[in-house]
């Protein structure tokens, strides 16, 4: 499902018990200086990532303060994050001019103890490369380095590296369990384009061989994901960028399954092995 960019009003843009992604929580907190926000989302561990800006937060008693500290947009600098743990209060309060703050979440009942990522604590993943139109960088900020703190929530930053090219290629789906081939894991994605007028496609193919669907994504897009072969590309020219939850629904790791038709695929993109690797 493609959700177009719209003023959400603090007000999240995928809710608890969504019915496309019931696994996922999505909202965009935009603030000036000195201005809160405070939630608390029953059901659902989240994470703070200023997209751009940065925030004090205090979660449960616990503080970290300047979290993020980006300048103009998501290409300006390394992100930051603060898990914050099922049910708990989260407020956050603006210390730069302005912030737009992703607040990224997976249902989770259990409750966990609130924890920063810093930019020097993120898992950086690149691979692919320009000839196989595949170049690719994954910043992970709540990654598999965290599977004892945190209950069900994946959360990274993708960029396309140079101008043009595929993402989530070879085409995988993660929508049912049937281990150890298969995770189910809902997704939700935001998109953003450098410069910002830029555009992409996102397919979605339910059954291998047979048509399936596709979106046009334009800066500020979200795409919800539950279930069939999803790849994404971006036109020529332009940068693309998209910030990913994935909520399991019995573990956290993630398991892919490649779409048959596209599998030998892996063995012709430099580093992918690794990537995969990285989400388990």
């Amino acid at each position: 499902m493609h959700i177009a960019p719209f003023d959400n009003q603090n007000k999240p843009i995928v809710d608890i018990d969504d019915a496309t992604v019931p696994l996922n929580y999505f909202n965009i907190v935009k603030l000036k200086k000195g201005e809160a926000f405070e939630y608390q989302v029953p059901g659902y561990e989240t994470c703070i990532v200023p997209a751009t800006g940065s925030v004090d937060t205090e979660i449960e008693g616990f503080k970290a303060s300047d979290i993020g500290g980006r300048v103009g947009d998501v290409w300006g600098g390394e992100p930051e994050g603060v898990y914050s743990p099922s049910g708990a209060k989260s407020v956050m309060v603006c210390t730069s001019d302005e912030a737009e703050v992703f607040v990224a979440g997976a249902r989770y009942d259990a409750v966990l103890e609130p924890f920063a990522v810093r930019s020097d604590e993120l898992d950086l993943v690149q691979y692919g490369s320009d000839d196989t139109k595949t170049h690719r960088k994954i910043k992970h900020i709540l990654g598999t380095k965290y599977h004892d703190k945190v209950g069900r929530l994946l959360v990274s930053e993708l960029f396309t590296v140079g101008a043009g090219g595929w993402s989530g290629f070879p085409s995988h789906k993660h929508d049912t369990d049937r281990l150890p081939i298969e995770t189910r894991h809902d997704e939700t994605y935001n998109f953003r384009f450098k410069p910002d007028h830029g555009s992409g496609v996102q397919m979605l193919q339910r059954q291998d061989g047979k048509p399936g669907d596709a979106y046009h994504l334009v800066d500020g897009s979200t795409i919800c994901l539950d279930s069939g072969y999803h790849p994404c590309c971006v036109l020529p020219g332009y940068e693309m960028y998209y910030f990913t939850i994935l909520g399991g629904l019995s573990q956290r790791s993630l398991i892919q399954y490649f779409q048959p038709s596209h599998a030998d695929q892996i063995e012709t993109i430099p580093g992918i092995k690794d990537m995969i690797a990285k989400f388990k």
